[in-house]
């Protein structure tokens, strides 16, 4: 008995030492990431908009003046857009060409107009599957070195337009789950006029040195900033107030080289979810997984924290999250999410040093994510660390993790992890190698009382 005794606090003091040891390692990963990342190079060239007539008088359609700035620097090679204060009113996209920056001093804003017959089709995608859809507010197809900068705010002007297709969109997004799961060709996914899938604000595919920083963004039709098969990416300093259906603050898919840092979310969805293509697609392109993404120093508000999932199929790997915090309630802080449909793979994850207030659930990985799935292609879950996570209070469970019976979620280390209150407990289903390490759910103990 002494000799087994002995052996479990050997083994736990190993897998203590271990975990610690991580934590240096993934300190440093992090800072080779962050140093792999380049930020774009812009030519000193600079003109305003108000030079090819743009007026900041909310009224006047700018989509003009925007358009022969955007070629004007196209002409010298790149160079900079500046928007002066004022509120300017385009009625229809912003589209990038490489080397440009747009600057939104302070005092600019930047409202889009909301009829559908102003934006084209572009290529882009709509939860995880190609398609060709109304082009995003601001967008850019293999492009490089660009960046979005400035105090200004972005403004969608979606909350009486846009969002009023949300009641409408599900046999769209039916069909374009359909036609993923069929492999129809990509160039026949044609939606736009009589269908209703809405636009994201921000979105930039195929391209590299992306900056976008500082502005405010609010309003947005549906995803805030997507980026979509995209690397080399800086997203810092950006302040949310985005409140509509579906309005995740940032979505890196199919996306690598990823710094978000300094960010202030006020999201009416998640704050950050990192997705890699869906089902089938997903899976045929899973050697473009979604991986190196640090985020640093931020502020959660909103539905969900950081998300993995559920569109994942290509894979997601070496994701690194620390030093955050929560403002506000969110329903869930950790949440990685998948189903048996998706196949692919999550792993390789380290969350550190955040601090959530008032949640539904602290930690929540599963495999079964609304019980979707045939069964046919599960995804793994595996190698995790969480290390130095505080929350105030769970209103239904502080931990949960769960798996498939053929693809158990393994290699977990939750280290210090301390929830105040919390409905229930941890929950594990359909794991293997689950490591512990002080952690705390509900009242510390405290002494014991002595016999009388």
């Amino acid at each position: 008995m002494k000799n087994n005794t002995f052996y479990f606090v050997l083994l736990l003091c190993f897998n203590v030492l271990c975990s610690q040891t991580k934590i240096v390692d993934k300190k440093i990963e992090i800072e080779k990431i962050v140093n792999s990342i380049q930020l774009p190079v812009i030519p000193n060239y600079k003109v305003s908009v108000t030079k090819f007539g743009a007026k900041g008088d909310s009224i006047t359609n700018c989509k003009s003046a925007f358009d022969k700035a955007m070629k004007a620097c196209a002409k010298k090679q790149g160079g900079t857009i500046v928007v002066p204060k004022g509120v300017y009113t385009i009625n229809g996209p912003i589209h990038f060409v490489s080397n440009v920056k747009l600057h939104l001093e302070a005092g600019a804003k930047i409202r889009f107009g909301s009829n559908p017959k102003d934006y084209p089709l572009v290529l882009t995608s709509w939860e995880g599957t190609m398609l060709y859809n109304y082009s995003p507010l601001i967008y850019g197809n293999n492009v490089e070195d660009v960046a979005i900068t400035g105090n200004g705010i972005i403004d969608g002007e979606a909350k009486d337009t846009w969002i009023k297709w949300k009641p409408l969109e599900e046999k769209d997004k039916l069909l374009s789950r359909e036609m993923n799961h069929k492999n129809i060709p990509l160039k026949e996914r044609i939606f736009g006029e009589g269908h209703y899938l809405r636009p994201q604000l921000i979105q930039f595919v195929n391209s590299k040195n992306i900056l976008i920083e500082d502005v405010k963004i609010e309003d947005s039709p549906f995803w805030c900033v997507h980026l979509l098969k995209s690397r080399s990416i800086t997203l810092r300093g950006l302040k949310y107030d985005a409140q509509n259906n579906n309005n995740d603050g940032i979505d890196p898919e199919y996306s690598s080289d990823v710094l978000i840092e300094n960010i202030k979310f006020n999201n009416g969805d998640d704050n950050v979810a990192i997705k890699a293509g869906r089902d089938n697609e997903g899976r045929d392109n899973s050697n473009s997984p979604s991986e190196n993404i640090v985020i640093r120093n931020c502020e959660f508000k909103g539905l969900h924290a950081v998300v993995i999932g559920s569109e994942m199929s290509a894979g997601v790997r070496n994701v690194y999250v620390d030093n955050c915090k929560a403002g506000g309630y969110l329903k869930r802080g950790i949440y990685i999410k998948t189903n048996s449909d998706r196949g692919g793979y999550v792993k390789d994850l380290y969350f550190s040093n955040i601090a959530l207030g008032k949640v539904e659930d602290c930690i929540y990985m599963t495999a079964n994510y609304h019980g979707e799935g045939a069964g046919l292609y599960p995804s793994k879950i595996s190698d995790i660390l969480i290390s130095n996570v505080s929350c105030e209070s769970a209103s239904n469970t502080a931990i949960v993790i769960e798996g498939f019976p053929e693809k158990k979620v393994e290699n977990v280390v939750l280290d210090k992890i301390t929830v105040k209150s919390a409905k229930n407990g941890m929950t594990l289903t359909n794991t293997q190698n689950i490591s512990v390490n002080e952690i705390i759910i509900g009242d510390k103990i405290g002494v014991p009382s002595a016999v009388k």
